[in-house]
């Protein structure tokens, strides 16, 4: 068998070349996606950080815009937005002058073989009524009190006279004779604008450390404080006051309550007892409308008052009463003939005593009234005693506007 044989004279082919090309290209690619995503992301981050710089510079000129003077301001959703230079030491500094430790003795028992004096303590602050210099404290801070002394921050210290007081409202007013040249009066200002969650600031003496200022927010308002006097004794139910977290110590009753601004909203109180992280103060709307008769006739008498007993509406006095309403003021008993009716029977709700059958004020002139502290705080704010206001209730079942005439509170 023969071998088969090709012509001698066929051209030789080169040996294929490795395949190097292939590789490169796919180097390339990879090279190439991973510049693409990097040149992405610089971008991106680029636009972002644009877009947020330019925000950004957006809210400091509205900031810069609407916080000068220190003061805060009220935007539509109710947030607060404080002044990027506000100094609470600058504030101190603007009104510690202005800020007083009171001292005092009082007889607080009796004997056969003498008597028992102690001393109290408290602060208060200068203010102008009608152009003249005075000084505002709570009445339990001097009430019955002899030798009193008033000291400045400067440690200078003066023999006080009290001039009026209201002890429904826990206020007094002191003189000093001379009153020393060179004081600054704090400005009151209307309380009637506060809103839960202000920044406030208190400036007193706690427990005798004079000049102490303390921080916190508007916790509440409305609400009725039920004071206890020194001798552990119940006090005026006192309408209408403000609750903050700003604590407020045995000492800083009688100093004032300030914005940061430096403003007057309220005069602290710490006549609460066991209360805990609790302050309370009388709002300023009470003092400005108070001042000029205590100051010119030593007291004030136009505390308004319906002549009622009752209790706050629920769930369980609504269903013994077989009444859809849950909220409100529940008269139970009425003292003098106003034109409110009181409850005519007896029923016992969770071990208590509740007189149902009487009116149910839920308005007044228009006005919810969802509670006791409402009602109260609304008669404080609105009514004088011998007016006549619309009150809008639910008496056998049905909805009625009856005409009430507002007693004096004495």
């Amino acid at each position: 068998m023969e071998t088969p044989s090709f012509p001698s004279n066929l051209p030789m082919l080169p040996p294929p070349e490795p395949r190097k090309t292939k590789r490169i290209s796919a180097v390339i690619m990879v090279v190439l996606l991973l510049v693409g995503l990097v040149a992405g992301g610089l971008i991106g981050y680029a636009v972002s950080y644009s877009a947020f710089n330019s925000k950004l510079n957006g809210v400091e000129n509205q900031l810069a815009g609407h916080t000068e003077n220190n003061t805060f301001n009220t935007y539509p959703n109710a947030t607060y937005i404080l002044g990027t230079n506000v100094s609470l030491s600058a504030l101190y500094a603007q009104v510690k002058s202005s800020v007083v430790v009171i001292q005092d003795v009082v007889v607080s028992q009796e004997f056969f073989v003498g008597e028992v004096i102690s001393e109290q303590q408290g602060s208060g602050f200068v203010t102008a009524v009608n152009n003249q210099l005075v000084i505002v404290t709570n009445n339990h801070v001097v009430e019955g009190a002899t030798n009193i002394s008033v000291t400045f921050s400067n440690g200078a210290s003066y023999p006080g006279t009290v001039i009026g007081s209201d002890p429904l409202a826990d206020l007094a007013v002191l003189t000093i004779t001379p009153m020393p040249s060179g004081l600054t009066p704090l400005t009151l200002v209307s309380s009637d604008s506060l809103q839960v969650g202000q920044p406030v600031v208190a400036v007193g003496s706690p427990y005798g450390l004079q000049g102490t200022l303390t921080t916190g927010v508007i916790s509440a308002l409305g609400r009725t404080l039920s004071e206890t006097l020194s001798d552990e004794s119940p006090g005026p139910t006192i309408p209408d006051t403000i609750q903050t977290s700003t604590p407020i110590n045995p000492g800083n009753s009688g100093g004032p309550l300030l914005t940061y601004a430096g403003e007057v909203v309220g005069i602290t109180t710490a006549a609460v007892s066991s209360s805990q992280g609790l302050g309370f103060a009388i709002p300023s709307d009470t003092i400005i409308r108070e001042l000029p008769s205590i100051v010119t006739t030593g007291s004030y008498n136009e505390h308004p008052t319906i002549d009622t007993q009752g209790t706050d509406m629920n769930l369980q006095i609504a269903q013994a009463m077989n009444v859809n309403v849950t909220y409100g003021y529940l008269v139970q008993s009425v003292s003098t003939q106003n034109g409110l009716k009181g409850g005519t029977e007896q029923v016992s709700i969770f071990g208590q005593s509740v007189v149902v059958g009487g009116d149910i004020i839920i308005a007044i002139n228009g006005a919810t009234i969802t509670n006791t502290d409402s009602l109260l705080t609304y008669l404080e704010e609105n009514a004088l005693p011998g007016q006549t206001l619309n009150f809008t209730v639910i008496r056998d079942g049905k909805t009625q506007i009856v005409p009430v005439t507002i007693g004096k509170l004495s």
